[in-house]
Protein backbone atom coordinates (compact mmCIF):
# COMPACT_ATOMS: atom_id res chain seq x y z
CA UNK A 1 0.00 0.00 0.00
CA UNK A 2 2.69 2.54 1.00
CA UNK A 3 4.58 2.46 -2.32
CA UNK A 4 1.47 3.26 -4.36
CA UNK A 5 -0.86 4.82 -1.78
CA UNK A 6 -1.40 7.88 -3.97
CA UNK A 7 -2.84 5.70 -6.72
CA UNK A 8 -5.51 4.03 -4.64
CA UNK A 9 -9.11 5.16 -5.17
CA UNK A 10 -10.78 7.29 -2.52
CA UNK A 11 -14.30 8.50 -1.76
CA UNK A 12 -14.58 12.28 -1.55
CA UNK A 13 -18.05 13.48 -0.62
CA UNK A 14 -20.42 11.89 -3.11
CA UNK A 15 -17.66 11.11 -5.61
CA UNK A 16 -15.50 8.03 -6.07
CA UNK A 17 -12.11 9.27 -7.26
CA UNK A 18 -9.68 7.01 -9.14
CA UNK A 19 -6.61 8.23 -7.24
CA UNK A 20 -5.53 10.48 -4.39
CA UNK A 21 -3.47 12.89 -6.50
CA UNK A 22 -5.25 16.24 -6.46
CA UNK A 23 -4.32 19.20 -8.64
CA UNK A 24 -3.74 22.17 -6.38
CA UNK A 25 -5.23 25.60 -7.16
CA UNK A 26 -2.66 27.45 -9.28
CA UNK A 27 -2.95 31.10 -10.23
CA UNK A 28 -1.68 31.35 -13.84
CA UNK A 29 -2.91 34.82 -14.97
CA UNK A 30 -4.32 33.66 -18.32
CA UNK A 31 -7.80 35.28 -18.14
CA UNK A 32 -6.70 38.14 -20.37
CA UNK A 33 -10.10 39.16 -21.75
CA UNK A 34 -12.06 42.13 -20.35
CA UNK A 35 -14.66 39.77 -18.80
CA UNK A 36 -12.04 37.92 -16.70
CA UNK A 37 -13.54 34.75 -18.14
CA UNK A 38 -11.80 31.45 -18.88
CA UNK A 39 -10.82 30.92 -22.51
CA UNK A 40 -10.05 27.97 -24.74
CA UNK A 41 -6.56 28.00 -23.24
CA UNK A 42 -8.08 27.18 -19.85
CA UNK A 43 -10.15 24.40 -21.40
CA UNK A 44 -7.08 22.78 -22.92
CA UNK A 45 -4.99 23.25 -19.76
CA UNK A 46 -7.46 21.64 -17.39
CA UNK A 47 -8.45 18.87 -19.78
CA UNK A 48 -4.79 17.88 -20.14
CA UNK A 49 -4.76 17.34 -16.37
CA UNK A 50 -8.07 15.46 -16.07
CA UNK A 51 -6.23 12.35 -14.86
CA UNK A 52 -5.97 13.97 -11.42
CA UNK A 53 -8.24 12.39 -8.86
CA UNK A 54 -9.58 15.90 -8.33
CA UNK A 55 -8.81 19.19 -10.04
CA UNK A 56 -9.23 22.32 -7.93
CA UNK A 57 -9.27 25.35 -10.18
CA UNK A 58 -7.12 28.40 -9.82
CA UNK A 59 -8.58 30.83 -7.28
CA UNK A 60 -11.54 32.62 -8.88
CA UNK A 61 -12.79 35.89 -7.47
CA UNK A 62 -16.37 36.02 -6.24
CA UNK A 63 -16.85 39.68 -7.20
CA UNK A 64 -14.98 42.61 -8.76
CA UNK A 65 -14.12 43.68 -5.21
CA UNK A 66 -12.40 40.32 -4.66
CA UNK A 67 -9.71 40.75 -7.32
CA UNK A 68 -6.09 41.43 -6.42
CA UNK A 69 -3.96 40.00 -9.23
CA UNK A 70 -3.81 40.64 -13.00
CA UNK A 71 -5.78 38.45 -15.39
CA UNK A 72 -7.35 36.11 -12.85
CA UNK A 73 -10.76 34.59 -13.68
CA UNK A 74 -13.96 35.26 -11.81
CA UNK A 75 -17.05 33.20 -11.05
CA UNK A 76 -19.79 35.83 -10.76
CA UNK A 77 -20.88 36.81 -14.30
CA UNK A 78 -22.64 35.17 -17.24
CA UNK A 79 -19.49 35.36 -19.38
CA UNK A 80 -17.46 33.67 -16.68
CA UNK A 81 -20.06 30.95 -16.24
CA UNK A 82 -20.00 30.30 -19.98
CA UNK A 83 -16.20 30.13 -20.03
CA UNK A 84 -16.05 27.76 -17.09
CA UNK A 85 -18.81 25.62 -18.62
CA UNK A 86 -16.51 24.84 -21.56
CA UNK A 87 -13.84 23.78 -19.05
CA UNK A 88 -16.08 21.55 -16.95
CA UNK A 89 -17.69 19.88 -19.98
CA UNK A 90 -14.26 19.03 -21.39
CA UNK A 91 -12.88 17.76 -18.07
CA UNK A 92 -15.94 15.58 -17.55
CA UNK A 93 -15.68 14.22 -21.09
CA UNK A 94 -12.10 13.23 -20.22
CA UNK A 95 -13.30 11.42 -17.09
CA UNK A 96 -12.18 14.01 -14.53
CA UNK A 97 -13.67 15.75 -11.51
CA UNK A 98 -13.27 19.50 -10.97
CA UNK A 99 -14.07 21.86 -8.08
CA UNK A 100 -14.02 25.67 -8.32
CA UNK A 101 -12.08 27.59 -5.68
CA UNK A 102 -13.99 30.68 -4.46
CA UNK A 103 -11.75 33.65 -3.60
CA UNK A 104 -11.83 37.12 -2.15
CA UNK A 105 -8.38 38.61 -1.64
CA UNK A 106 -9.43 41.32 0.84
CA UNK A 107 -6.47 43.60 1.57
CA UNK A 108 -4.11 41.71 -0.77
CA UNK A 109 -4.97 44.08 -3.57
CA UNK A 110 -4.26 47.58 -4.87
CA UNK A 111 -6.44 50.60 -5.64
CA UNK A 112 -5.42 50.06 -9.28
CA UNK A 113 -7.87 47.14 -9.45
CA UNK A 114 -10.75 49.15 -7.97
CA UNK A 115 -10.85 52.44 -9.90
CA UNK A 116 -8.74 54.07 -7.21
CA UNK A 117 -10.84 52.87 -4.27
CA UNK A 118 -9.14 51.16 -1.34
CA UNK A 119 -9.19 47.38 -0.99
CA UNK A 120 -11.30 46.11 1.90
CA UNK A 121 -10.35 44.06 4.95
CA UNK A 122 -11.58 43.23 8.45
CA UNK A 123 -9.51 46.13 9.79
CA UNK A 124 -7.40 48.96 8.45
CA UNK A 125 -4.06 47.12 8.75
CA UNK A 126 -1.56 47.31 5.89
CA UNK A 127 -0.09 43.89 5.00
CA UNK A 128 3.18 45.66 4.17
CA UNK A 129 4.07 43.72 1.05
CA UNK A 130 4.34 44.35 -2.68
CA UNK A 131 1.87 43.21 -5.32
CA UNK A 132 1.54 43.19 -9.09
CA UNK A 133 -0.67 45.93 -10.51
CA UNK A 134 -2.85 45.28 -13.60
CA UNK A 135 0.11 46.22 -15.85
CA UNK A 136 2.37 43.78 -13.91
CA UNK A 137 4.40 46.58 -12.36
CA UNK A 138 5.13 46.02 -8.68
CA UNK A 139 3.69 48.38 -6.10
CA UNK A 140 3.57 48.50 -2.30
CA UNK A 141 0.30 47.66 -0.61
CA UNK A 142 -1.83 50.36 0.96
CA UNK A 143 -3.76 50.46 4.21
CA UNK A 144 -7.14 48.92 3.36
CA UNK A 145 -10.55 50.18 4.31
CA UNK A 146 -12.19 48.30 7.18
CA UNK A 147 -15.48 46.73 6.15
CA UNK A 148 -18.55 48.23 7.74
CA UNK A 149 -20.62 45.75 9.71
CA UNK A 150 -23.41 46.04 7.15
CA UNK A 151 -21.04 45.16 4.30
CA UNK A 152 -20.15 41.75 5.71
CA UNK A 153 -23.56 40.34 4.83
CA UNK A 154 -22.95 41.60 1.30
CA UNK A 155 -19.67 39.67 1.17
CA UNK A 156 -21.52 36.51 2.19
CA UNK A 157 -24.07 37.19 -0.56
CA UNK A 158 -21.19 37.44 -3.03
CA UNK A 159 -20.11 33.94 -1.97
CA UNK A 160 -23.69 32.77 -2.48
CA UNK A 161 -23.82 34.25 -6.00
CA UNK A 162 -20.45 32.70 -6.85
CA UNK A 163 -21.58 29.32 -5.51
CA UNK A 164 -24.68 29.47 -7.69
CA UNK A 165 -22.60 30.48 -10.70
CA UNK A 166 -20.27 27.53 -10.09
CA UNK A 167 -23.27 25.21 -9.98
CA UNK A 168 -24.54 26.65 -13.26
CA UNK A 169 -21.07 26.27 -14.78
CA UNK A 170 -21.18 22.52 -14.21
CA UNK A 171 -18.55 22.10 -11.53
CA UNK A 172 -18.60 19.02 -9.32
CA UNK A 173 -18.18 21.15 -6.21
CA UNK A 174 -16.57 24.24 -4.73
CA UNK A 175 -13.68 24.98 -2.40
CA UNK A 176 -13.89 27.99 -0.06
CA UNK A 177 -10.48 29.67 0.01
CA UNK A 178 -9.83 30.67 3.63
CA UNK A 179 -6.03 30.38 3.49
CA UNK A 180 -2.86 32.19 2.40
CA UNK A 181 -3.63 35.57 3.88
CA UNK A 182 -6.77 36.34 1.86
CA UNK A 183 -10.00 37.81 3.19
CA UNK A 184 -11.39 34.94 5.27
CA UNK A 185 -7.91 34.21 6.64
CA UNK A 186 -7.62 37.91 7.53
CA UNK A 187 -10.71 37.59 9.70
CA UNK A 188 -9.28 34.55 11.50
CA UNK A 189 -5.97 36.11 12.58
CA UNK A 190 -5.87 38.74 15.31
CA UNK A 191 -2.91 40.55 13.74
CA UNK A 192 -5.16 41.50 10.81
CA UNK A 193 -8.54 41.48 12.56
CA UNK A 194 -8.82 44.19 15.22
CA UNK A 195 -12.60 44.52 15.10
CA UNK A 196 -14.66 45.04 18.22
CA UNK A 197 -18.00 43.80 16.88
CA UNK A 198 -19.15 40.18 16.67
CA UNK A 199 -16.68 39.51 13.85
CA UNK A 200 -13.62 40.35 15.95
CA UNK A 201 -12.10 39.81 19.36
CA UNK A 202 -12.23 36.24 20.60
CA UNK A 203 -11.62 33.06 18.64
CA UNK A 204 -15.29 32.32 18.03
CA UNK A 205 -16.02 35.80 16.73
CA UNK A 206 -13.07 35.88 14.38
CA UNK A 207 -14.22 32.57 12.88
CA UNK A 208 -17.84 33.70 12.53
CA UNK A 209 -17.69 34.79 8.89
CA UNK A 210 -16.04 31.52 7.84
CA UNK A 211 -18.92 29.49 9.21
CA UNK A 212 -21.52 31.91 7.88
CA UNK A 213 -20.00 31.47 4.42
CA UNK A 214 -20.00 27.68 4.83
CA UNK A 215 -23.61 27.70 6.00
CA UNK A 216 -24.59 29.76 2.96
CA UNK A 217 -22.77 27.77 0.28
CA UNK A 218 -23.55 24.31 1.69
CA UNK A 219 -27.22 25.28 1.55
CA UNK A 220 -26.76 25.57 -2.22
CA UNK A 221 -24.42 22.67 -2.92
CA UNK A 222 -24.85 20.26 -0.04
CA UNK A 223 -21.95 19.83 2.34
CA UNK A 224 -20.65 16.76 0.51
CA UNK A 225 -19.76 18.89 -2.52
CA UNK A 226 -17.98 21.67 -0.58
CA UNK A 227 -14.38 21.79 0.59
CA UNK A 228 -12.46 24.44 2.49
CA UNK A 229 -8.79 25.42 2.39
CA UNK A 230 -6.95 26.60 5.50
CA UNK A 231 -3.31 27.46 6.29
CA UNK A 232 -3.01 27.07 10.08
CA UNK A 233 0.71 27.90 10.12
CA UNK A 234 0.78 30.14 7.10
CA UNK A 235 2.72 33.40 7.03
CA UNK A 236 2.15 34.14 3.33
CA UNK A 237 0.48 37.56 2.98
CA UNK A 238 -0.20 37.67 6.72
CA UNK A 239 1.67 37.96 10.00
CA UNK A 240 1.41 35.44 12.77
CA UNK A 241 -1.40 35.92 15.23
CA UNK A 242 -1.10 35.56 18.97
CA UNK A 243 -3.12 32.32 19.06
CA UNK A 244 -2.91 30.55 15.68
CA UNK A 245 -2.83 27.07 17.19
CA UNK A 246 -5.89 27.67 19.37
CA UNK A 247 -7.70 29.50 16.57
CA UNK A 248 -7.31 26.71 14.05
CA UNK A 249 -7.89 23.96 16.61
CA UNK A 250 -11.28 25.57 17.20
CA UNK A 251 -12.11 26.02 13.52
CA UNK A 252 -11.04 22.55 12.42
CA UNK A 253 -12.73 20.71 15.27
CA UNK A 254 -15.93 22.63 14.54
CA UNK A 255 -15.70 21.66 10.86
CA UNK A 256 -16.50 18.11 11.98
CA UNK A 257 -20.10 19.26 12.31
CA UNK A 258 -20.36 19.94 8.56
CA UNK A 259 -19.58 16.58 6.85
CA UNK A 260 -17.76 18.47 4.10
CA UNK A 261 -16.35 16.83 0.99
CA UNK A 262 -12.87 17.55 2.37
CA UNK A 263 -10.63 19.81 4.40
CA UNK A 264 -7.61 21.09 2.44
CA UNK A 265 -4.69 22.07 4.69
CA UNK A 266 -1.40 23.77 3.87
CA UNK A 267 1.83 22.73 5.49
CA UNK A 268 4.00 25.77 6.41
CA UNK A 269 5.91 27.47 3.59
CA UNK A 270 8.73 28.22 6.04
CA UNK A 271 9.77 26.57 9.35
CA UNK A 272 7.67 27.66 12.33
CA UNK A 273 9.23 25.39 14.96
CA UNK A 274 10.45 28.35 16.98
CA UNK A 275 7.00 29.99 17.04
CA UNK A 276 5.11 28.57 20.04
CA UNK A 277 1.65 29.47 18.76
CA UNK A 278 2.13 27.71 15.41
CA UNK A 279 1.84 24.06 14.32
CA UNK A 280 5.02 22.85 12.56
CA UNK A 281 3.52 19.58 11.23
CA UNK A 282 0.00 20.41 10.13
CA UNK A 283 -1.25 17.05 8.82
CA UNK A 284 0.11 15.16 11.80
CA UNK A 285 -1.46 17.62 14.26
CA UNK A 286 -4.89 17.89 12.64
CA UNK A 287 -5.51 14.33 11.43
CA UNK A 288 -6.63 13.20 14.91
CA UNK A 289 -8.79 16.32 15.27
CA UNK A 290 -10.58 16.16 11.90
CA UNK A 291 -12.77 13.17 11.20
CA UNK A 292 -13.53 13.73 7.53
CA UNK A 293 -11.53 13.51 4.31
CA UNK A 294 -8.25 15.40 4.69
CA UNK A 295 -6.17 16.77 1.83
CA UNK A 296 -2.65 18.07 2.47
CA UNK A 297 -0.55 20.40 0.34
CA UNK A 298 2.84 22.06 -0.06
CA UNK A 299 6.16 20.65 -1.16
CA UNK A 300 5.27 16.98 -1.49
CA UNK A 301 6.98 14.68 -3.95
CA UNK A 302 5.71 11.20 -4.81
CA UNK A 303 7.55 9.45 -1.99
CA UNK A 304 6.40 11.88 0.70
CA UNK A 305 2.89 11.83 -0.71
CA UNK A 306 2.72 8.05 -0.49
CA UNK A 307 4.17 8.19 3.01
CA UNK A 308 1.73 10.75 4.43
CA UNK A 309 -1.21 8.68 3.15
CA UNK A 310 0.23 5.34 4.26
CA UNK A 311 0.81 6.76 7.74
CA UNK A 312 -2.84 7.82 7.88
CA UNK A 313 -2.09 11.53 8.22
CA UNK A 314 -4.00 12.48 5.05
CA UNK A 315 -6.33 10.99 2.46
CA UNK A 316 -5.22 12.99 -0.59
CA UNK A 317 -2.19 15.06 -1.52
CA UNK A 318 -2.49 18.19 -3.67
CA UNK A 319 0.32 18.94 -6.12
CA UNK A 320 0.97 22.29 -7.73
CA UNK A 321 4.31 22.82 -9.46
CA UNK A 322 4.52 19.18 -10.55
CA UNK A 323 1.15 19.47 -12.32
CA UNK A 324 2.29 22.57 -14.19
CA UNK A 325 4.97 20.66 -16.09
CA UNK A 326 3.52 17.14 -15.89
CA UNK A 327 -0.08 17.19 -17.13
CA UNK A 328 -0.17 13.38 -16.82
CA UNK A 329 1.24 13.37 -13.27
CA UNK A 330 -0.73 10.37 -11.88
CA UNK A 331 0.26 8.28 -14.90
CA UNK A 332 3.92 9.20 -14.37
CA UNK A 333 3.62 8.25 -10.72
CA UNK A 334 2.15 4.89 -11.77
CA UNK A 335 4.87 4.05 -14.30
CA UNK A 336 7.87 5.69 -12.67
CA UNK A 337 8.34 7.93 -15.70
CA UNK A 338 10.69 10.89 -15.22
CA UNK A 339 9.17 14.20 -14.16
CA UNK A 340 9.62 17.36 -16.24
CA UNK A 341 10.78 20.50 -14.48
CA UNK A 342 8.53 23.57 -14.74
CA UNK A 343 9.74 26.80 -16.31
CA UNK A 344 9.13 29.36 -13.59
CA UNK A 345 9.64 32.26 -16.01
CA UNK A 346 6.36 31.33 -17.73
CA UNK A 347 4.19 30.76 -14.66
CA UNK A 348 2.37 34.10 -14.86
CA UNK A 349 3.16 35.68 -18.23
CA UNK A 350 0.12 34.61 -20.27
CA UNK A 351 -0.16 32.67 -23.51
CA UNK A 352 0.41 29.06 -24.44
CA UNK A 353 4.09 28.84 -23.57
CA UNK A 354 4.62 27.16 -20.22
CA UNK A 355 0.87 26.57 -19.93
CA UNK A 356 -0.40 24.02 -22.43
CA UNK A 357 2.82 23.04 -24.20
CA UNK A 358 4.16 20.55 -21.64
CA UNK A 359 3.67 17.15 -23.30
CA UNK A 360 2.49 13.94 -21.73
CA UNK A 361 5.31 11.43 -21.29
CA UNK A 362 6.01 9.06 -24.16
CA UNK A 363 8.56 6.32 -23.60
CA UNK A 364 11.41 6.29 -26.10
Amino acid sequence: MSDQALLNPVKLGRYNLPNRVAMSPLTRNRATNPEHAPTELHTTYYTQRAGAGLIITEASQISPQGVGYPNTPGIYSDAQVAGWRHVTDAVHAAGGHIFCQLWHVGRISLPDFHAGELPVAPSAVNPETTLYAPDFSQKPTVTPRALDHSEIKGIIEDYVRAARCALEAGFDGIEVHAANGYLLNQFLIDSSNQRTDEYGGNIENRARIVFEVLDAVTAIWGADRVGIRLSPSGLFNIGAGSDNRAQFDYVIERLNDYALAYLHLMEPFAPVDEMPNMVPHVAQHYRPRYHGTLMINNGFDQARGNEVIAQGHADLVAYGRLFISNPDLPARFATGAPLAEPDQDTFYVGGEKGYIDYPAYVAA
